[in-house]
């Protein structure tokens, strides 16, 4: 008895121990498995469906993880078959396949079964660790929990999500894009066994070695023998699935093409901080062949220009009018250390140069500061001291020219016409910068590129007159999210600066004909060299394509002397010829579309008004009905002059004598630059030779001078190491009606007396001085003006 009531409560303590064991056990697994994958890999490909590269989940080093929308028929008849048969029938554990198992281990005397279900296989790959019995009661213990929490259809598409198909590679959707380049529902019987036997043995079967493929392929053939025999399949299906797994063929493995990588790495950066693409896999806009085609020029364009100092090169191909990104070239060579190719050069901010002007000219024409036919002024420096590039001046001129020519003093003359503030808030509008200095920080200069900006900025705004006035984001893939594009300039005048970027003629004197900006086909182009040549760059737009081009040091320092015209517009013109081979005999229209409605007008190119049959250079203008030019051009005349004198003839005038010549009769402002250029004012008599003397004239009108320079209140530092002869300063007047000499007055002293158009040096001296012109043995004369020397 006594046995009995000691041994009777012992062993019920360690059944209740056990049974809290297992309880606990089983609560404690239950708390903590939970069907969990890494992010799904992106598997990018270009527009034409090949491969560029693979995004995987930065936590984790495998490939793929892609969730299946359905279980796939095939796929889930042929997993069951070769994985687990009664998986329908059982819980998450199946106890006959257990017994099954001891007993073919115990026969064996080794461990030849597992009895692993897929609820089993799927708890060991979400948590793997060694294989022991232990190990085996705790996932046996969570595929009860799964299965029991999610459902047996969501295990199994959860074990095809993340089950191993080899070489780094997880899922059959992802196996079945990877190796054989088509989704997992298009898969035939043959392909879906062949990828079902690969989780057995990854290693062994690898579909990329010849031994792998063929081991794969055999047990593909046992599992269309087990589908066979289980009635899933019948005798014609059967037959054609054998002959196709024998002849299998897998396309070779896809690698990220080296021309590429930067633009591979850029949609990393989108899809990393901004929204993720709708699908793993992502059908970019890029163009592979365009792609390799545009490095290799860009290759060539290096080799060609690095003994004047290019370092690296970067280039974007848009298409024109969807903003899809056609070629993204970051830099010469991603792995070219010596040129620091890592770098992608579209994304440095660097000097735009004069390629920000076509900007300012078209806020100008959209808030109506100027018009086609407005005169701008390119006579003196600007108040900020900016100047030409090649020191010159070409005068009077129209936007057009003045846009076409590059002209600095024109552009920042605007600029400060328009306001600095509202020409930087428009420059943050199109999305070249974000605001983060205000505008006065870099004043007028803002207008021949003081301001820093990506070259992916400046195509991005360059699509905005490319596309009829449209802003735009850039688009990467099929599916992208875009914001809705919004207006940031009329269809009129984004057509207008389209077309004055694609006049060649416009572009003379400046930039020659038939040279790295002209085409064959339509293109609007716009160079830009910053300051020391540190930066070449050139947009061009055709019909179908925009392209913009960076060329410079990845160190900042300067090149030697090398322009955009001679480096950057040479590789846009190969690039855009490249993508227009069909467009190169120069027979298609030489112009884009004008305005709707507009009607072209013959003005004069020095006074915007209608030309006449004596104005000598005649441009073709676009104009809104009702805003084109009313008087006709007065500033050109044809004067008949005696050929002795040079006086105007008479009636009395032989005839042979007579010649017809052209005159130019401009404002006061343009005396020194018309002088300059040679433009012959009319004679002021008539020839004495042959006519009698003409009475006396009635007395002139008084004259009105004005100082153009310097400008009263000018500060100057004196370089005491220059010689005197350098460091003089230019007298500049308008005298109003003019006369034929000024005499120059420095601190109340007569300083030199000089002959139309008035202008001349004074040497720098040290001290506050006085500057006033005055007509000689008159009283009129000009203000003074105030200059203090260093």
């Amino acid at each position: 008895m006594s046995g009995k009531i000691i041994w009777g409560p012992v062993r019920c303590s360690r059944a209740a121990r056990a049974a809290l064991l297992a309880v606990g056990l089983l609560v404690l697994v239950a708390a903590r498995v939970r069907l969990t994958a890494p992010a799904p890999t992106l598997l990018l490909r270009d527009a034409h469906g090949r491969f560029l590269a693979e995004v995987p989940d930065p936590r984790d080093p495998e490939v793929g993880y892609w969730p299946l929308a359905r279980l796939p028929p095939r796929v889930v008849a042929a997993t069951l078959a070769v994985e687990d048969r009664r998986f329908r029938r059982h819980p998450g554990v199946d106890p006959l396949a257990v017994v099954r198992g001891v007993a073919q281990n115990l026969r064996a005397g080794r461990r030849a079964s597992g009895a692993s279900t897929i609820a089993m296989q799927v708890a060991r790959l979400e948590r793997p660790g060694p294989r022991t019995y232990p190990r085996k009661l705790v996932e046996a213990l969570a595929a009860l929990v799964l299965t029991a929490r999610y459902g047996h259809s969501a295990v199994l598409a959860h074990y095809l999500r993340i089950a191993p198909y080899g070489n780094r590679v997880r899922g059959i959707a992802y196996a079945a894009r990877r190796y054989l380049g088509k989704p997992v529902e298009d898969l035939s019987w043959a392909e879906t066994a062949f990828l079902v036997a690969i989780p057995q043995a990854p290693a062994r079967m690898n579909p990329y070695r010849e031994a792998g493929r063929g081991r794969a392929a055999e047990r593909g053939r046992r599992v269309l023998d087990t589908l066979r025999a289980a009635h899933v399949l019948g005798r014609d299906d059967y037959d054609l699935a054998v002959r196709q797994i024998a002849a299998l063929r897998i396309p070779p493995l896809g690698r990220r093409p080296p021309e590429a990588l930067h633009a591979v790495l850029h949609l990393e950066r989108l899809f990393r901080h901004g929204a993720p693409p709708p699908a793993p896999l992502v059908n970019t806009t890029l163009d592979l062949d365009v792609q390799q085609a545009v490095a290799a020029m860009v290759a060539d364009a290096l080799g060609e220009l690095e003994e004047r100092g290019a370092g690296n090169a970067a280039v974007i191909v848009v298409e024109r009018g969807t903003n899809r990104v056609v070629a993204w070239v970051g830099s010469a060579g991603y792995f070219d250390a010596r040129h620091a190719g890592a770098y992608d050069y579209a994304r440095v901010p660097r000097s735009p140069g004069s390629t920000l002007k076509p900007f300012l000219y078209a806020l100008a024409l959209e808030r109506g500061a100027i018009t086609p036919a407005t005169i701008l002024d390119d006579i003196l420096r600007t108040p900020g001291d900016i100047t030409n590039a090649d020191e010159a001046f070409l005068g009077p001129l129209l936007p057009r020219v003045a846009l076409a020519n590059s002209r600095n003093v024109p552009a920042a003359n605007l600029l400060d016409r328009l306001g600095l503030d509202d020409g930087y808030a428009f420059l943050r509008d199109l999305g070249l910068h974000d605001g983060d200095q205000p505008g006065r920080h870099w004043g007028l200069g803002l207008a021949i590129g003081a301001m820093p900006t990506t070259l992916e900025r400046l195509v991005r705004a360059y699509a905005v007159l490319a596309g009829d006035g449209r802003a735009g984001e850039l688009v990467w893939y099929r599916g992208q999210s875009l914001a809705p594009p919004r207006r940031l300039l009329s269809e009129d005048t984004a057509r207008l600066v389209t077309l004055f970027l694609a006049d060649p003629m416009a572009r003379l004197p400046t930039f020659p004909r038939m040279g790295p900006s002209e085409y064959p086909f339509p293109v609007a182009v716009k160079t830009g060299t910053s300051s020391k040549y540190r930066d070449a760059l050139t947009v061009a737009y055709s019909t179908r394509y925009v392209v913009g081009v960076w060329l410079g040091r990845p160190d900042y320092r300067p090149m030697s002397r090398l322009t955009a015209f001679s480096s950057a517009a040479g590789l846009a013109q190969r690039i855009l010829g490249h993508l227009h081979q069909g467009q190169q005999d120069g027979l298609e229209d030489l112009q884009f579309p004008p305005p709707r409605g507009y009607r072209a007008v013959r003005i004069c190119a020095l006074t915007g008004k209608r030309a006449t049959h004596a104005c000598g250079q005649v441009l073709l203008e676009w104009f809104r009905p009702g805003q084109e030019p009313l008087e006709d051009c007065d500033a050109h005349v044809l004067e008949p002059v005696d050929a002795r004198d040079g006086l105007l003839a008479s009636a009395a005038t032989p005839r042979r004598f007579v010649e017809v010549r052209r005159f130019t009769v401009l404002p006061a402002r343009y005396a020194a630059w018309a002088a300059a250029n040679g433009l012959p004012r009319p004679p002021v008599g008539v020839s004495p030779l042959d006519a009698p003397p003409a009475p006396l004239a009635r007395e002139a009108p008084p004259s009105r001078l004005r100082i153009l320079a310097p400008r009263s209140g000018l500060m100057l530092v004196r370089d005491p190491e220059s010689p005197a002869i350098m460091t003089t300063l230019a007298l500049r007047v308008i005298v109003e009606p003019p006369a034929e000499q000024v005499v120059w007055y420095v601190d109340g002293a007569p300083f030199r007396v000089v002959d139309y158009p008035y202008t001349t040096r004074w040497a720098l001296a040290p001290g506050e001085h006085t500057f006033q012109a005055r007509l000689p043995f008159a009283r009129a004369g000009s203000e003074a003006v105030r200059v203090r020397v260093e």
